[in-house]
């Protein structure tokens, strides 16, 4: 009798105990944080995926290969953006990239530039050497250097810093999804020795980001 009412208590207790929800596999804080003030997003109804990165940075390059990977397979509801960094080393290489935005080059000058710069080498650190970088894989370099000049790059630039500034960059690579969280290789991966598995973490978090985002999206507004 007395383990038929143990039995039966235990059943009672789990019928009227609310089932604790599932924890969520990566926390704030730790994996990521969420930003005290929300940045405009540049895709409209997407889910912004943004990547702040320098050329020279040498962690860029080697999360490079594993973000492109990610990009391709991105969901629908999301879209992915890059900002340069921008701090005054960097710079160079800020008008670099937007020379090849504006120019509508990036997916033909992206990844050799970064090739050119940690696998090869090569120093590109001036508008010079850069115009001939270009030269090479078929751009025109009169016209590159004018771009590289211009009032449209210019612009860019100028548009970066003020992110820069929102987002709170203070080193790269960095990665913000929706304008409101942000998380990089050093927080996504933690103690994490091994570079591969801390990018293979941070794109791990980027998509639960994603989907948070998105589920958050979704939620009607406080009244």
């Amino acid at each position: 009798m007395r383990l038929f009412w143990i039995g039966s208590l235990a059943l009672l207790l789990a019928a009227v105990t609310p089932w604790a929800p599932a924890a969520e596999p990566f926390q704030a804080g730790r994996h990521y944080t969420e930003l005290p003030f929300p940045q405009p997003v540049e895709t409209g109804d997407k889910i912004e995926v943004r990547e702040f990165f320098w050329y020279g940075c040498p962690h860029c390059y080697v999360l490079e290969a594993p973000l492109e990977a990610y990009v391709r397979k991105l969901p629908k509801h999301a879209a992915f953006v890059r900002t340069p960094g921008v701090s005054p080393n960097w710079l160079v290489h800020a008008q670099a990239y937007y020379t090849f935005e504006v120019l509508g080059v990036t997916s033909k000058l992206h990844a050799p530039f970064f090739e050119a710069w940690h696998a090869k080498g090569r120093r590109l650190n001036d508008a010079a050497s850069i115009a001939d970088f270009a030269a090479e894989l078929g751009v025109d370099k009169k016209q590159f250097l004018e771009t590289f000049n211009s009032f449209a790059v210019r612009t860019r630039i100028e548009r970066a810093k003020q992110q820069n500034v929102g987002y709170m960059v203070d080193g790269v690579p960095m990665l913000a999804v929706d304008g409101r969280f942000i998380t990089s290789p050093g927080m996504a991966g933690g103690q994490e020795r091994d570079e591969a598995r801390r990018n293979q973490l941070t794109m791990q978090v980027v998509d639960f980001l994603v989907q948070k985002a998105a589920r958050e999206r979704k939620k009607p507004a406080a009244r």
